[in-house]
């Protein structure tokens, strides 16, 4: 689909990208294009990219342009590239916050006569770097795309078609949507797991503590590992959207600790059910942008293999996996697992197999 496609800035997305890219054949070239000769050979050597260069000029024959660079950054660099570009080039970006980003991407592009279509896949990790680079990274996940009245639509088809082809989901929305739902479901998650692990820390008992941190512990705190440079830039980026979401935040937490305070066992469970009943929702039967899932719920013992057992069962049948989540476990005695499908007679199905092999299953 795209002759050359040029990167910028090979880390865990830029990497996963170029390989996804690869993997599908949707590039005759995926060139790398960075600062740090260690990083691009990196890149390299694992296949991420076909050639690396320190030199933007690197990006004048490309029929695609991806900046992956922190957000704080993508400006500057797409300033830096526009004088290399021919008209008809496409750049797209992957930030985590994209109304600043396009409204002053927007005329650069105008005034240089290539096009700008703003774009995130929400698909990440809280490792960083190229080594953590996944082909299948983008697989069934969000890839948002920011169009305005102004964006050439012809540029829009060519990033949906490389989101679409690297497996991903392709959603449009305003940029100003986009940085408010973005602020809701991954900027204020981010805080909240920060604050947590930053109250425990500044406790005098920490010590004590931490090691008794359990599943539930480790699972809300996960995201908290991520680049503090990085979530510096897409807090400050999005600050707007971030506020207002941990202004209600607080104002949660605080109807849970006026409602303990005055011992309201009534009002502290039906604070609680709200949230349960909401958690319930997430995973499946996304309304708007995910078609619904047919879900199922097993039981499995805690042991290894048991995942590639469940897989190889429903593999072996021709039935795929749309989404998968291990809803909980308990170290030596098993757990549950949800798996997803996108059809009603794959998920019938599969309740047969599984069954048929011993494995206590539900419908969800």
């Amino acid at each position: 689909m795209f002759g050359r496609v040029a990167i910028i800035g090979v880390g865990l997305i830029g990497g996963s990208l170029g390989m996804a890219l690869k993997r599908v054949g949707l590039a005759e070239e995926v060139v790398g294009v960075g600062r740090s000769e260690e990083k691009l050979r990196l890149a390299l050597e694992v296949g991420a990219v076909d050639r690396v260069t320190t030199a933007l000029g690197a990006v004048a024959d490309a029929a695609l342009v991806v900046v992956a660079t922190p957000v704080g950054t993508v400006i500057p660099v797409v300033e830096a590239i526009a004088p290399y570009l021919r008209a008809g080039t496409v750049v797209t970006d992957v930030g985590s916050t994209k109304a600043a980003i396009v409204r002053a991407a927007e005329p650069i592009a105008r005034a240089r006569g290539f096009s700008f279509v703003g774009g995130h896949p929400m698909a990440g990790s809280e490792r960083t770097g190229v080594k953590s680079a996944d082909p299948y990274l983008f697989e069934n996940a969000y890839y948002i795309l920011t169009p305005t009245p102004a964006t050439e639509r012809d540029a829009v088809a060519k990033v949906r078609a490389l989101a679409s082809g690297i497996g991903a989901r392709v959603v449009e929305l305003s940029p100003e949507a986009h940085d408010f739902y973005v602020a809701a479901v991954s900027h204020l998650p981010h805080c909240a797991a920060a604050a947590l692990v930053n109250t425990i820390g500044a406790l005098p008992e920490r010590e004590a503590l931490l090691p008794l941190a359990a599943g539930g512990f480790r699972d809300t705190t996960r995201v908290a590992g991520g680049d503090p440079a990085l979530w510096r830039d897409i807090l400050l980026s999005n600050s707007g959207a971030v506020l207002t979401m941990i202004g209600r935040y607080r104002e949660s937490l605080s109807e849970l600790a006026a409602l303990i305070a005055a011992g309201d066992g009534a009002g502290v469970e039906g604070w609680l059910r709200r949230a349960q009943q909401v958690r319930r929702t997430v995973p499946a039967k996304s309304k708007g942008y995910l078609p619904e899932l047919y879900e199922i719920v097993v039981t499995v013992p805690d042991r290894p293999g048991v995942i590639a057992r469940l897989a190889g069962i429903l593999g072996d049948a021709g039935i795929n996996i749309s989404d998968i989540e291990i809803l909980r476990v308990r170290e030596g005695e098993g757990g549950t697992i949800r798996l997803g499908f996108a059809a009603a007679a794959d998920q019938e199905e599969a309740v047969r197999l599984l069954r048929a092999s011993g494995i206590e299953t539900r419908k969800r």
